[in-house]
């Protein structure tokens, strides 16, 4: 029993009660390497050449957001001491698993690298908080309306390629749906709302979509009025992801034209964190919200 209780938590849930995406076991992976290291005293450099690589490609393996390969985890494992082999049997039986693909991976010709990771971090999280300024979030969006956003950023594309967009959109909303659905608390600023996109019937049928969506129990919405002011106009849109693994970090998803920005540290989450609570306390009520969005859905007729 000793030794069974020492095996990381973590490590033995996932294998026990396999759940989360390949991205996800990474992150899974390298917050108890780095824990590992971090307890026996080990700095980056000295790991970095137990698997002959450098520091940076320490960092990522602890991030999350370097390829995990049984050897340079066998490798760590012997340097950080974890000699057990049921312990090093469930560890590198999860690095395995994080080569397998997505099911978002059958839209890789359309799908942008940088967004690859978002999708895997929003299928495993329990919580997702999203402030969005210029358009409804993805997660909450209608097809019809979905079609209108895809086409304003690829207006070249052909009608296939849009299409499947416009289907990956759709298949990532069905986490909401799920026996295990997350939380996804979103806040929209009223210029997102306001802002036209497809004829009136689409902007009807998003708001309907919207009200419906905010009766869930897994969803709370908010709308961020004007009258806000600066603070809601503050910056760009921003999500943060929080896990049920309580190791792993939340992580603030920064979107951008053609990129993206990931950041996990702990005083850029408290940053945006705070930025987020303040924003949800000056918002509108969920009520409020509905009504809000009742009232917008009739000045359309």
């Amino acid at each position: 029993m000793a030794a069974e209780s020492s095996r990381p938590l973590s490590i033995r849930r996932y294998i026990e009660h396999p759940k989360g995406s390949p991205t996800v076991l990474r992150l899974v992976i390298g917050s108890q390497l780095r824990r590992l290291r971090k307890e026996r005293g080990i700095d980056l450099e000295e790991a970095a050449k137990a698997i002959r690589g450098s520091s940076a490609k320490i960092s990522r393996l602890e991030r999350g957001q370097g390829a995990c390969k049984e050897r340079d985890v066998a490798d760590l494992l012997t340097l950080y001491g974890v000699l057990d082999e049921e312990e090093r049997a469930d560890f590198l039986a999860l690095t395995r698993q994080t080569a397998t693909r997505g099911w978002w991976h059958r839209y890789s010709d359309v799908l942008p690298g940088w967004f690859d990771r978002h999708i895997g971090l929003e299928e495993a999280a329990a919580v997702i908080r999203v402030y969005e300024v210029q358009f409804v979030p993805g997660l909450l969006q209608t097809e019809d309306y979905a079609r209108a956003v895809i086409l304003l950023g690829h207006p070249r594309a052909s009608v296939h390629e849009n299409d499947r967009r416009v289907r990956l959109r759709m298949d990532r909303q069905e986490l909401l749906t799920r026996p295990d659905a997350p939380r996804l608390w979103a806040v929209l600023d009223e210029a997102a709302l306001r802002r036209p996109l497809g004829d009136t019937e689409v902007m009807r049928g998003q708001l309907r979509h919207l009200i419906d969506m905010a009766r869930r129990p897994n969803v709370t919405l908010q709308v961020a009025p004007f009258s806000v002011g600066g603070l809601a106009a503050a910056g760009g849109p921003v999500t943060i992801l929080r896990f049920p693994e309580p190791d792993l970090p939340d992580v603030v998803y920064l979107e951008q034209l053609t990129s993206a920005l990931y950041l996990d540290k702990e005083e850029d989450v408290d940053h945006y964190l705070s930025i987020m609570d303040r924003l949800c306390a000056v918002a509108e009520t969920p009520v409020s919200s509905v009504a809000f969005l009742e009232r917008l859905l009739d000045e359309l007729g």
